[in-house]
């Protein structure tokens, strides 16, 4: 568990020149950066930057191919994970890797690179407790990772590097589960023993309020290069802005235009469904979303809101409850969405909204391949009017693309959301639009120009429901904000007076 390798402050972390190629593709190119021992130091860039590669050449998952990685002085030969835990450099990961199964104490325990073949649970768990008495956050050694809310989860994939005695820690978009306020404590805390230099943090992260707030330093990548850096009180959040997206154009802004909402486009009364497993996951829902106003639904991922947006777009069967567009029961089938227009942006679109290995243009044709001017006479579909619609979209999204012939499967998230987004958007007909966490995991230029999107369908008059775990951007977006928790709405206020604190506890339950 204890390195040989340890020393009383964090050592020093630094790249030189570090380049990390895949066959002809280079990831990194001569990136060289430093983290000073207790500091905390943010590592920024768009999607596609060499953000995740550097990180895993820090952690042993990929070997440089030219440069070095240097710790307290030393110039490492990093090739495992096993290596860089020696090193006292540890990574929390995106995506939880506790084991949902077992307790919190199990979970810590296999944490272990020197985990015996037999287990002495007396011994190990007197080690544990000795560990949490000096531990910044305490979580119940007993508890079921199952069992644990999102922001514990959290804390005990932090625990589990600090039990390890990591002096290094790698956060890889840390907060994106997390409610505000869970955020700020996980955040704050890392920060005091940063201050306290019992620690130094490299944050990966799309949130410049989070690297504004925490961070010291910040080190831009873009296109696998080293953009820029600085300090961050000598920084303003556009000019990071700018170091990150270079000369490219910035996205198009959308204003939200001064109006009145419509009449009621879609209205959810009392709607139930089940999760996979069976139980009730949407526990009658009633809401209604007018034409011309965007509709906020804030929860932590898990809270029903997944199962809500299947009902909608028809994956997943109501157990209970009606949808009404228009006034007149929706019940999901082609025939009604192409009468009352409403279309889904789901999450994950290649695979709920795409078919992977179908073309750009064939995938933006999927709403009207059956219909005039792509079908011949009502039944033949003609390859090159949808080769031709394919071409005008993919021109008027910017939708970067080889050409409409390529499998949208090969493109980025952002360009496969613009792809979806034109199929959907692009005729002008949508009446009413659902969008589940249209901007997660993409870069700053894909978030603005769906935001742009966004809003300027709201401004025509489009019924918007928005689902997004991220509250910055939910309230940057909508008119009106609910929270869904339990699989239930438990608060709703006009944005211009949501209370955010209030919002953050009811998001936690």
């Amino acid at each position: 568990m204890r390195s040989d390798t340890r020393h009383s402050t964090p050592p020093e972390l630094e790249l030189v020149k570090v380049t990390k190629r895949f066959g002809s593709f280079t990831a990194n190119e001569d990136v060289s950066f430093k983290v000073e021992p207790g500091t905390f130091h943010a590592l920024l860039g768009e999607n596609g930057a060499g953000k995740s590669t550097i990180v895993k050449c820090i952690m042993g998952y990929h070997a440089a191919d030219d440069g070095d990685i240097i710790v307290a002085g030393a110039s490492r030969d990093i090739r495992s994970p096993y290596d860089a835990c020696k090193l006292g450099i540890g990574m929390v990961y995106q995506h939880f890797t506790v084991v949902p199964a077992m307790t919190v104490a199990e979970n810590l325990i296999l944490a272990r690179p020197d985990l015996p073949l037999f287990i002495n649970w007396k011994k190990e768990y007197s080690r544990l407790r000795e560990f949490l008495e000096t531990a910044p956050f305490q979580v119940p050694l007993e508890a079921q990772i199952s069992e644990l809310a999102a922001g514990q989860k959290q804390k005990v994939e932090i625990l589990k590097q600090l039990y390890l005695n990591s002096q290094i820690l790698i956060l890889d978009e840390p907060t994106s589960v997390l409610t505000p306020q869970e955020a700020d404590e996980v955040l704050g805390m890392m920060r005091r023993m940063v201050d306290d230099k019992k620690l130094s943090v490299l944050i990966i992260t799309h949130k410049f309020r989070e690297v504004t707030t925490y961070c010291d330093e910040i080190t831009i990548l873009r296109k696998g290069k080293l953009a820029g850096a600085g300090k961050v009180k000598d920084l303003t959040t556009s000019e990071m802005a700018s170091m990150m997206m270079g000369e490219q154009r910035k996205g198009k802004t959308i204003q939200k235009a001064e109006l009145k909402p419509g009449a009621t486009v879609l209205e959810l009364r009392d709607v139930r469904a089940n999760r996979d497993n069976g139980i009730e996951g949407v526990c009658g829902v009633s809401l209604s979303v007018r034409a011309g106003e965007i509709v906020g639904i804030a929860g932590i991922s898990g809270n029903g809101q997944r199962e809500l947006v299947e009902v909608l777009d028809g994956q997943r069967p109501a157990t209970g409850g009606e949808v009404r567009v228009a006034g007149e029961p929706f019940h999901m089938t082609r025939a009604e969405i192409s009468k009352h227009q409403i279309y889904v942006l789901p999450e994950e679109p290649l695979r709920n909204a795409c078919a992977p290995l179908m073309s750009v243009a064939e995938n933006i044709a999927l709403r009207t391949f059956d219909r005039p001017p792509l079908a011949i006479a009502g039944t033949l579909l003609s390859d090159s009017r949808v080769r031709a619609n394919g071409r005008q979209w993919i021109e008027r999204f910017n939708v970067k693309t080889p050409g409409p012939d390529a499998a949208i499967g090969t493109l980025s998230g952002g360009n496969v959301q613009r792809a979806v987004l034109a199929r959907e958007l692009g005729p002008g007909t949508a009446k009413a639009l659902v969008a589940a966490n249209p901007c997660f995991g993409l870069d700053f230029a894909a978030v603005d120009f769906i935001h742009s999107q966004l809003l300027a369908a709201r401004n025509n008059g489009v019924a918007v429901l928005l689902v997004c775990e991220d509250l910055d951007e939910l309230l940057a977006l909508s008119d009106r904000v609910v929270v869904m928790n339990g699989g239930k709405l438990v608060y709703e206020a006009p944005v211009a007076e949501a209370n955010i604190r209030e919002i953050g506890e009811r998001m936690a339950g």
